[in-house]
């Protein structure tokens, strides 16, 4: 096997999180262009639709599977529909969650708490349903992260604790399915994305390339290609690590007031 070849995903079962738009779909895209069969998960049928049809464009086989992760009895359904629609499983991504940015006093405790099971609860509940699956072939999680878990910024309490938190279960999974199944993340920066479309201007835009040392914000494809390595045999000797896809950030680029005064 050449070096190259070993971020090859030929006969691998991939289950895909938020897989309707964004990092998600480009993710499942680079998963099916490396030789991955893809299970698509999303709230949305006709977004599922599109991605599929894209990935059976390059040859692999698509299922899409409408799913709210928030619900516990659709996550339990999604992985049986897996196993029982592809026969196996072999990578998951939990790519599911997001918050925005909203200052921790107007922040409610039931939000806090959803925000906590969007980003954290749900990444563990999918993977543990599929566990003994990964377990068979040498199985690869990979959970989205984001620089925001890792240093902090006002306005992030809710989103950056869930994301710290997501980035912990990533390192504590590792060991504990080690060397079975290797658990890793990507803390991702701002990407352009549809949900980062609605909160941007040209002015801010321009904020954040200018706080980012590459210069721009990232794509959806850099985070895709991330993922692809973490999920491959490329990776092979990788297990709880988190990789940095962010243009170089050591906090958030979304400059957002304090509580009592000034910007952080």
């Amino acid at each position: 096997m050449s070096l190259l070849d070993r971020f090859r995903l030929d006969g691998r079962v991939a289950v895909i999180t938020g897989a309707g738009k964004g990092i998600g779909a480009g993710t499942a895209r680079a998963f099916a262009e490396a030789g991955a069969d893809v299970v698509l998960a999303a709230r949305t049928q006709a977004d599922l639709e599109a991605v599929a049809e894209d990935v059976r464009a390059l040859g692999r086989r698509a299922l899409c599977c409408p799913t709210d992760v928030m619900d516990a009895a659709q996550l339990e359904a999604l992985a049986a529909q897996a196993v029982a629609g592809m026969g196996r499983i072999d990578i998951v991504v939990n790519n599911a969650g997001g918050f925005p940015p909203k200052p921790a006093k107007d922040t409610s405790a039931d939000e806090f708490e959803s925000a906590f099971r969007f980003n954290v609860g749900t990444a563990f509940s999918l993977t543990t349903l599929c566990v003994d699956q990964l377990a068979k072939h040498g199985g690869s999680v990979v959970n989205i992260s984001s620089v925001a878990g890792q240093a902090p910024s006002p306005c992030f309490a809710a989103y950056g604790t869930a994301k710290a938190a997501l980035t912990f279960l990533t390192r504590q999974m590792a060991q504990e399915f080690a060397p079975k199944i290797r658990v890793n993340a990507i803390a991702v920066g701002a990407t352009k994305t549809d949900a980062l479309e609605t909160v941007l201007s040209d002015d801010i835009e321009q904020v954040m390339v200018d706080l980012t040392p590459m210069g721009r914000l990232g794509e959806v494809e850099d985070v895709a290609l991330g993922a692809l390595y973490l999920a491959s045999p490329a990776a092979a000797y990788v297990t709880g690590e988190i990789l940095a896809v962010n243009g170089g950030l050591e906090r958030t680029n979304l400059p957002m007031p304090r509580a009592f005064g000034g910007v952080g």
